[in-house]
């Protein structure tokens, strides 16, 4: 039986501080139901935000080079990029994962830096021999 992938999560939990009056406000739209609950409000107000500017954010991925979306590096891939005496510079926009299959010393040696607007998820130890690579 094929080995199946892990499943990722499809959100990363955000924590915000807000002023009492703020969030007084927020409270009085759900009761009034304008919105289900305070995350409803906080995430369509943070859409509503990214699709002002989603114009900017266009220019910035393309200038900075950035790849958008999900990003794995597995073991294999890995190895391969070693064997071509080549390292990665990963830059991206959204999810970056490097497979539990990839040791701390393969990340090293594979890896030249890391630029994540996101979430990188990679295993403890590969993160930590990377610390100094990760933007």
């Amino acid at each position: 039986m094929p080995k199946s992938r892990p499943t990722l999560p499809e959100t990363e939990k955000l924590t915000i501080n807000l002023g009492l009056v703020d969030l007084g406000q927020i409270d009085l739209l759900v009761q009034e139901g304008f919105y289900s609950n305070r995350t409803d409000l906080i995430r369509t107000s943070i859409r509503n935000q990214l699709a002002v500017h989603a114009d900017v954010v266009k220019q910035a991925v393309a200038r900075n080079s950035l790849s958008l979306g999900i990003q794995r590096y597995a073991r294999a891939e890995l190895e391969a990029v070693r064997a071509a005496g080549q390292r990665l510079r990963i830059q991206a926009l959204g999810l970056v994962v490097i497979g539990e299959d990839v040791t701390p010393e393969l990340a090293v040696a594979t890896i030249e830096s890391v630029a994540v607007l996101g979430a990188l998820h990679a295993s403890p130890a590969v993160k930590a021999a990377l610390w100094k690579r990760i933007q």
